[in-house]
């Protein structure tokens, strides 16, 4: 490995500097939508869990990041070993993880995104090098050190055990998920419900004290600059569609319709 290269994922040492970060979720199968993203967030999480967006479609967009200082991660539909394996050697630099509920789930996904003997991860990256325009050798030498293990912390018995979940080694950044954790007791779509509320605060405590750096979703302004205050350094500004949306009915502020 060159000595004068960079790191390929400059997310860890931001986050190790207490540095906001910001991205959206891409649910839209769309190298388009991703490029114009790509231009002004830090990250983009493809989302191969709840879009309809194939393997195919996620290279794409992958891709599409390259020449910014954007860094693709994505999204899967389940802790496995085998969904996390192709997106990694397509070139995305962490996976997303859902539904991280025990220290088990959170060191099987550990151990998804690491080559032996760190972890279980399988080697065929034939196509992340060339996104990253580096050499085969140079990609391992750092693979496990530049791949981001991204747990989401949405169920109501992930927060019961969120202390057992943050002392897993290998967890580089831990995310709360309002929506899965609301519907995990029944209260769905009851984002400011107060137990809803209690239990993000409990998570968030565990989160923040363990030291391993916290991310969540920042509905406004507002809830963003207040979550920075707390110590949050990825901010999930939204979805692609939901970002159109604001951004539509932002254009008719003011039009007499």
């Amino acid at each position: 490995m060159s000595a004068t290269r960079p790191p390929l994922n400059r997310l860890k040492q931001a986050w190790r500097d207490k540095q906001p970060t910001f991205g959206a979720i891409a649910t839209i199968p769309s190298i388009q939508t991703v490029r114009i993203m790509a231009q002004q967030l830090d990250w983009i999480i493809v989302d191969l869990e709840h879009g309809p967006i194939d393997l195919s479609t996620a290279h794409a967009m992958i891709t599409a990041t390259a020449g910014t200082p954007c860094v693709p991660l994505v999204r899967i539909a389940a802790n496995e070993p085998h969904l996390a394996k192709a997106p990694m050697d397509l070139g995305a630099l962490g996976i997303n993880f859902p539904m991280i509920s025990s220290r088990t789930d959170a060191e099987k996904a550990v151990r998804s995104v690491r080559y032996p003997p760190r972890g279980d991860r399988l080697w065929g990256p034939f196509h992340a090098p060339f996104h990253w325009n580096v050499s085969m050798a140079d990609y391992m030498a750092t693979a496990d050190d530049d791949m981001v293990c991204m747990v989401t912390i949405e169920h109501v018995e992930a927060v019961e055990r969120i202390d057992e979940i943050m002392a897993t080694p290998g967890i580089d950044i831990a995310v709360i998920g309002p929506g899965d954790l609301a519907t995990s007791i029944n209260k769905r779509g009851q984002l400011d419900d107060p137990t809803v509320k209690s239990l993000i605060a409990h998570a968030e405590e565990g989160i923040l004290k363990s030291g391993v750096p916290i991310g969540g979703a920042a509905r406004s302004a507002e809830q963003a600059n207040a979550m920075i205050e707390r110590g949050y350094v990825a901010l999930a500004l939204g979805f692609d569609w939901s970002l159109f949306q604001r951004g539509i009915a932002a254009s008719f502020e003011r039009i007499k319709r």
